[in-house]
C-alpha cells in the first residue's frame, strides 16, 4: 500500500530542486531508493527508526522499508481551472493522488525572478488554493444541474444529496476549501464519489533561507504561511529545497557533518516523508523473521484480517487470528520469547484494531 503524493507549486518556488533532491537522496538507499521510476514520479523510503532497530535484532537476510510516491506534477499558472497553460493536466494529475503537497517560495533571491514579482507567502498559497476551488465549484455546479429537477420531485436520494451539495457550494463560494468542512458518514459517502481537489489532505511545503532552517520561526513568511495553513486545515513543514539538494550529494559521512553544521539533526526529506505519511493517515505495522524484516503501510483503524490481506489476500481469506506485540513491549523485553515469558504477545481475533507499531505474525487456513 504505497501512498502517492502530488507536489505542485508556481514557477521558480523550489519544486523542481526539491523533486530532483528526493529522486537523487535515493542513491544511498539499501531498498526502495528515490529512484525515478518514471520521469516525474520517485519512490521513497519511510524512514523508521523502528525498522533498523528491528533489523538488529533479528539479523535478517534483508530489510524492507513502507514506501511513499512522490508526483512532480505539471506547474500552475493562473487560470489552471480553465485550462490555461497546463491547467488540465495538472487537474487531472493532482486527482490521481491521495494527498497534495504544495511547495510555497519565502526565501529572498535575487537571481531567482519571482512569477509575481515579489515574495509573498500567502498570496501565493491562494493562488493555487482557488485555482483548485475554481475546479471543484465547476464539478459541483455541473452535479447539481443534473439532480435538481430529481430533488425537486423527491426521487430516491435526491433531496439529500442536493442538499449536501449546496453546502459545499455555499463553502467553495466563500472561498473555502472543503476540507474545512464536516460531514456525516452518510455525506462521506457521496463526497468521495465527486473526486474534489479541495477535500484531499494537503500540507504546505515553506521553502525557507538555508540562514532560518535550523529556526524557521524566525522567518516572517513562514509564520504567516503557518496561520494561512491554519485557517484552511493544511499542515505545514519548513524545508529548504537548496539544502536537500546539496544534501542529496553527499556522502553519508559528509551528509552528518553538514547537518550538524546547520544544527539539524536529520535532513527535511525525512521529514517531509514522515508528515506526508501521517498526513494520510497512515501508520505501520513490522513482520519479523530471519528472511525479513518489514515495515507495513495500513490506514489507522484497519481491522487484523484487512491488514493480513496487505500482504496476501489468501491471509485475509483464511484469517484465524494474529499474534500481536507491541514494539515497545518487545524491545524492552529484548526478544519475542521473553515478551511471551512477560504475557505481552496476544493472540487477537478479526475484530482487533491493528495499532501503529505492532509486530504481527498472521495465522491463516486456505
Amino acid at each position: 500500500m504505497a501512498l502517492t503524493a502530488g507536489i505542485v507549486g508556481l514557477p521558480n518556488v523550489g519544486k523542481s530542486t526539491l523533486f530532483n533532491a528526493i529522486t537523487k537522496a535515493g542513491a544511498l538507499a539499501a531498498n526502495y531508493p528515490f529512484a525515478t521510476i518514471e520521469p516525474n514520479v520517485g519512490m521513497v523510503e519511510v524512514p523508521d527508526e523502528r525498522l533498523e532497530i528491528l533489523t538488529s535484532m533479528y539479523h535478517p537476510k534483508k530489510s524492507t522499508h513502507a514506501v511513499c510516491e512522490f508526483t512532480d506534477i505539471a506547474g500552475l499558472v493562473k487560470g489552471a481551472s480553465k485550462g490555461e497553460g497546463l491547467g488540465n493536466q495538472f487537474l487531472g494529475n493532482i486527482r490521481n493522488c491521495d494527498a497534495v503537497l504544495e511547495v510555497v517560495r519565502c526565501f529572498e533571491d535575487g537571481n531567482i525572478t519571482h512569477v509575481e514579482g515579489t515574495i509573498d507567502s500567502v498570496r501565493d498559497a491562494e493562488i493555487i488554493q482557488l485555482e483548485l476551488i475554481l475546479a471543484d465549484l465547476e464539478s459541483i455546479d455541473k452535479r447539481i444541474v443534473k439532480i435538481e429537477k430529481k430533488a425537486q420531485s423527491k426521487v430516491d436520494d435526491a433531496p439529500f444529496e442536493f442538499e449536501l451539495l449546496k453546502k459545499i457550494k455555499n463553502t467553495l463560494e466563500k472561498e473555502l476549501p472543503v476540507r474545512t468542512l464536516s460531514f456525516t458518514e452518510a455525506e462521506a459517502l457521496y463526497l468521495k464519489n465527486y473526486g474534489l481537489l479541495t477535500s484531499k489532505p494537503f500540507m504546505l511545503i515553506a521553502n525557507i533561507s538555508m540562514d532560518h532552517i535550523s529556526h524557521p520561526e524566525e522567518d516572517k513568511e513562514f509564520l504567516r504561511l503557518k496561520e494561512y495553513a491554519s485557517k484552511t486545515h493544511s499542515r505545514i513543514i519548513a524545508i529548504s529545497a537548496q539544502i536537500e539538494a546539496e544534501l542529496a550529494e553527499l556522502s553519508d559521512e559528509d551528509k552528518e557533518m553538514f547537518l550538524q553544521d546547520l544544527g539539524l539533526k536529520e535532513p527535511g526529506l525525512n521529514r517531509l516523508v514522515q508528515a506526508t505519511y501521517d498526513l494520510l493517515g497512515y501508520a505501520t505495522y513490522f513482520t519479523t523473521g530471519p528472511d525479513e524484516c518489514r515495515a507495513w503501510t495500513f490506514k489507522k483503524g484497519m481491522l487484523a484480517p484487512e491488514c493480513a490481506g496487505i500482504i496476501h489476500t489468501d491471509f485475509q481469506r483464511g484469517f484465524i487470528r494474529a499474534e500481536t506485540v507491541a514494539y515497545d513491549d518487545l524491545i524492552k523485553c529484548g526478544s519475542m520469547l521473553k515478551a511471551k515469558e512477560a504475557g505481552l504477545v496476544r493472540q487477537e481475533g478479526k475484530d482487533y484494531a491493528v495499532q501503529d507499531g505492532d509486530v504481527l505474525l498472521f495465522k491463516f487456513n486456505v
